[in-house]
């Protein structure tokens, strides 16, 4: 099986990460190789394409509902790969998964409360969380030893004076790669229960992990109190732009006050491809993913071995989940600025900038491994030299 095969040349698209106009207006360029969006640089597994065909041959698109088919794929699929055991009827459908956290901010907090983020994180969380008239509540991860880590001291301080109902989680956290371990987990819970404040962890990336680690939801302890989003086919399976998000939520109160607001606002309703779709990813997708695990894998050890040569002015931080890399460039001569210029106009890519995710991580940039080795290969040896 041929993970990268390319789209067909014949077929017109317009993918956000090729998109002239996008690149022009946030990288200055419309000429650059796309590295930055956490998609994927493949066709999806031979099981989902087929599933599609049979709904295209069929030809009736009437109403048609199965979400109980899809929570079921959903169950079994985390008890094979996780061993986590779920609740098939604590599943709520959302149009997205970031549709369910923007509902959840609205329904677990008051205009002006605060909401907790661990920066640097993904962007669109503190754009929600403006969005929603609340406060953006920092507890920055630290550095040690050259890998992240929460910064419990500084989270029990805020939890005490912001005003914080809601901590939103990221696990694994996007963009640097850790998959939080069970005792970080617990430690996050016993502090949040401690001061009344409600967990929801986005697990969009859970399927994405690297051997020597394992994936613990938030809802592994099936704690009432907390929430997990999770089941959304979009980055496992690269179905980005055709894929639902599904909320777990074992508690019974919480679950029927969510259900009363998307209900109202008929948030839950999906279609037949995305449905269908998500159904066959998790019943028949396994075996493509471990191939695109171990492809990914190999990729990370050619990236640590390339960016590890002596003189390499590139550090990368240790990847433990998704694919995503995260790059440091503190060891340049370079201000934020000329790196942005440097990466961009010179080496001709386009990398997340490290300020999306917090203003003090400007010297930091993230890169989507979802793609060919070679394409990989090619824009790092490009970026080394154009930093030379």
């Amino acid at each position: 099986m041929d993970l990268f095969n390319s789209v067909d040349k014949r077929y017109e698209h317009k993918f956000v990460r090729q998109n002239p106009r996008f690149l022009q207006n946030m990288f200055g360029s419309d000429d650059l190789e796309p590295f930055w969006i956490a998609d994927m640089d493949l066709k999806v597994a031979e099981p989902i394409t087929k599933e599609f065909q049979r709904l295209v041959d069929r030809g009736v698109y009437a109403y048609e509902f199965v979400e109980e088919d899809i929570f079921n794929s959903i169950v079994d699929w985390n008890k094979t790969r996780h061993g986590l055991d779920l609740n098939s009827k604590s599943f709520v459908q959302m149009s997205s998964t970031l549709t369910g956290i923007a509902v959840l901010v609205r329904e677990l907090s008051q205009t002006g409360d605060g909401i907790l983020i661990q920066t640097p994180v993904y962007h669109q969380f503190a754009k929600l969380i403006k969005s929603a008239n609340r406060k953006i509540v920092r507890n920055p991860l630290k550095i040690v030893d050259g890998k992240y880590k929460m910064d419990f001291d500084d989270l029990e301080q805020k939890l005490e004076s912001e005003n914080v109902k809601m901590i939103l989680l990221c696990n694994p956290h996007n963009p640097v790669g850790r998959v939080w371990q069970k005792e970080e987990l617990d430690r996050v819970i016993q502090i949040a229960d401690s001061y009344n404040v409600r967990v929801v962890s986005d697990e969009i990336h859970s399927d994405i992990i690297y051997s020597g680690n394992k994936f613990t939801s938030i809802v592994s302890e099936n704690n009432s109190n907390h929430v997990a989003v999770l089941g959304s086919p979009a980055k496992t399976f690269g179905m980005q732009s055709i894929s639902n998000g599904y909320l777990y939520i074992p508690g019974e109160d919480l679950r029927k006050q969510l259900m009363d607001t998307v209900d109202s606002m008929y948030l839950n309703h999906g279609n037949a491809f995305t449905s269908f779709g998500t159904i066959a990813a998790f019943k028949n997708g396994g075996s493509w993913l471990d191939e695109f695990l171990a492809y990914l894998e190999e990729s990370i050890d050619w990236i640590e071995n390339y960016l590890g040569n002596e003189g390499n002015s590139i550090k990368m931080f240790p990847v433990e989940g998704t694919y995503q890399i995260w790059l440091d460039f503190r060891g340049t001569d370079l201000t934020s600025e000329e790196l942005y210029a440097t990466v961009a106009k010179k080496a001709g890519l386009a990398l997340t900038p490290g300020s999306w995710f917090d203003p003090d991580s400007s010297m930091f940039m993230r890169m989507n491994i979802a793609s060919p080795l070679s394409k990989i290969q090619s824009a790092l040896e490009r970026l080394t030299v154009a930093l030379e």
